[in-house]
């Protein structure tokens, strides 16, 4: 029997959890600040079910095989609190999250071994607590080696496409791309049909060609084309999609602004890479949202 605590069950951790509770080989803990009986998640084929361990407080937790930690990066203080008593010698933590610093999030709490980064790409939404909607299996991506294989072990029995990668850095920066282009969800408080806009389209061309120019400077393989390619994706989904971004924003919640175009400033700054368009939808957004 595998071991796994999830911390964190917003839209993606959830979707993932009630995934993971599909196996009887594994004893689930779901970590979580408001109460619910049972995890549900309305796939693109049908609608599962789980009713996983669900509890409120670190305490009485004891070492696990796993963490998932999938909390947003504004919730690292919060995360580190229930990392405490789950964590023994060998204890994975797989730290699936926007953005690319995954590593850096939790420098000094866990080993730097037993660290699994993971980058998720499918679109999912939580009307409620517990309740989720997976809109495409899409994909997930780990860094090569025994944990990452092991991580991607565990999602074998989902039809969500889960695999290694040897350039994990290239990925999470296309990956960054897409979600850097998303801020203009954010800043006009409309789902990804506003892409249709050719102004807004722009924008996000502009924002993901500064993040293609940093991320290059940090080693990413990046097509010329990337910023067509996320433009024409949001074109092609469905035009009432809402990112988190977006709807965090919607709902008067922090947002995860730095960890999608904040970290391209910073970084961009650097390696002397100007990143203009970045910094000002940074800044507008902030404004707006009176933070």
């Amino acid at each position: 029997m595998t071991t796994i605590a999830l911390i964190g069950p917003g839209a993606i951790g959830g979707t993932l959890a009630t995934w993971l509770a599909q196996r009887a080989d594994i004893d689930l803990t779901v970590c979580v600040r408001t109460p619910f009986e049972t995890l549900s998640v309305e796939t693109p084929e049908a609608t599962i079910t789980a009713t996983p361990r669900i509890v409120t407080s670190p305490e009485g937790l004891t070492p696990v095989d796993w963490v998932l930690v999938a909390t947003k990066t504004y919730d690292d203080a919060a995360a580190a609190a229930w990392l405490k008593p789950l964590l023994g010698p060998d204890t994975k933590v797989a730290v699936i999250r926007n953005g690319v610093e995954h590593r850096e999030a939790f420098a000094g709490r866990v080993a730097d071994d037993n660290l699994v980064p993971v980058i998720v790409d499918f679109p999912a939404e939580r009307p409620a607590p517990g309740v989720f909607r997976q809109r495409r299996f899409g994909w997930i991506r780990v860094p090569q080696g025994d944990a990452g294989e092991a991580f991607a072990a565990l999602f074998a029995h989902t039809p969500i496409d889960v695999a290694t990668t040897d350039d994990f850095v290239s990925v999470a920066w296309r990956k960054l791309a897409l979600n850097a282009a998303g801020a203009v969800n954010a800043a006009t408080l409309r789902p990804s049909g506003v892409s249709h806009d050719d102004g807004a389209a722009a924008v996000m061309k502009s924002l993901i060609a500064e993040c293609v120019a940093v991320g290059r400077a940090e080693g990413a393989t990046l097509a010329d084309d990337l910023g067509d390619q996320v433009v024409n994706g949001y074109r092609g989904g469905p035009a009432d999609l809402v990112n988190s971004l977006l709807a965090d924003r919607q709902a008067g919640r922090p947002m995860e602004l730095d960890a999608r175009n904040g970290v391209i400033v910073r970084k961009g700054a650097a390696h002397g890479v100007p990143t203009p368009a970045n910094a000002m939808i940074v800044a507008l957004i902030n404004a707006a949202a009176g933070a």
